[in-house]
């Protein structure tokens, strides 16, 4: 009778918690964001800072100087006289406004020397995360209920998981893109991009996301968003913001404005319309002014 061989035990895999931790020990060590962005964003959500404290902060940027100006003059304010300070654009625009422009430009840096997969490059993920900000916001003003600034900022920073993938995980987060690519291109049925995350890099960009909001103190709402954008039933409280960029994000994806492999299959329920009380046409006019909008915001960040 021969002898058996023993087989090497191996160790169990981390935890997605456990996975998470190590995440966000990882950004806090690479400082994912410029540190001008990140003290932006954490005088944006201070309710005693004043104005004179954010200038200070990005008077220390000139570029993003000229791109708040350049913002704040374009077409899109429509102002009768040119803003030629900062001091004046900050009151004009609001810190939350400011803050969407500091992130804007903080995620252009972030990505500016990554790479996806396939046809699609990380600029067209930067393109996504801004379309699905202008489509919040476009659709926030269709429902007199949510601020749109708030929800553009919501848009914007949705995806803000798959960002820090990008940076961490470069090489499995291209393997989850031409999977998915390659389940879609064979129709074998429903494909869900967060269940491939999670059979590749252990957490998808949700959790990933969550967690990092969560540990730099982002309001909950916006938490939730990033959390919960692909299944907002699931969220806490109030169905409304996270909702809302449920329904911008599968616009923007099925629309093929930049990145969509994240939502191209997500469908929007009746349900969530009416919820929000939101008119399917209206919501059709939406989809079909975004290109020139996305393009002007863009334009700024060249």
């Amino acid at each position: 009778m021969g002898s058996l061989t023993s087989q090497p035990v191996l160790p169990p895999p981390p935890s997605a918690d456990a996975m998470i931790r190590q995440a966000i020990r990882k950004v806090q060590t690479i400082a994912t964001l410029p540190e001008i962005t990140s003290e932006i964003i954490r005088v944006a959500q201070d309710p005693t800072a004043s104005a004179q404290t954010l200038k200070k902060i990005i008077s220390n940027d000139p570029a993003l100087v000229t791109r708040i100006l350049k913002v704040v003059n374009s077409a899109f304010y429509g102002l009768a006289g040119q803003i030629t300070g900062i001091d004046r654009a900050i009151v004009i625009l609001g810190f939350n406004e400011i803050k969407s422009i500091a992130l804007i430009s903080g995620f252009g840096d972030m990505i500016k020397n990554a790479s996806l997969s396939g046809p699609f490059t990380a600029k067209d993920l930067w393109r996504h995360c801004v379309a699905v900000g202008i489509a919040s916001r476009e659709i926030a003003k269709l429902t007199r209920d949510i601020a749109p600034p708030e929800a553009f900022l919501a848009g914007l920073i949705h995806d803000l998981g798959l960002l820090v993938h990008l940076q961490l995980n470069a090489a499995k987060l291209s393997l989850v893109c031409q999977t998915v690519e390659h389940r879609l291109a064979m129709k074998a049925g429903p494909v869900n991009f967060c269940a491939v995350e999670r059979s590749i890099l252990g957490i998808d960009h949700e959790q990933l996301g969550q967690a990092l909001t969560e540990n730099w103190n982002f309001p909950t709402m916006f938490q939730q968003v990033i959390g919960f954008h692909h299944h907002p039933k699931q969220a806490m409280g109030d169905f409304g913001l996270v909702g809302l960029v449920h329904i911008a994000d599968t616009i923007v994806c099925k629309g093929a404005h930049g990145f969509n492999l994240t939502a191209v299959q997500q469908e929007i329920e009746p349900s969530e319309l009416e919820r929000l009380r939101l008119d399917p046409e209206k919501l059709q006019k939406v989809n079909e002014n975004l290109t020139p909008m996305i393009d002007e915001v863009l334009g700024h960040f060249k």
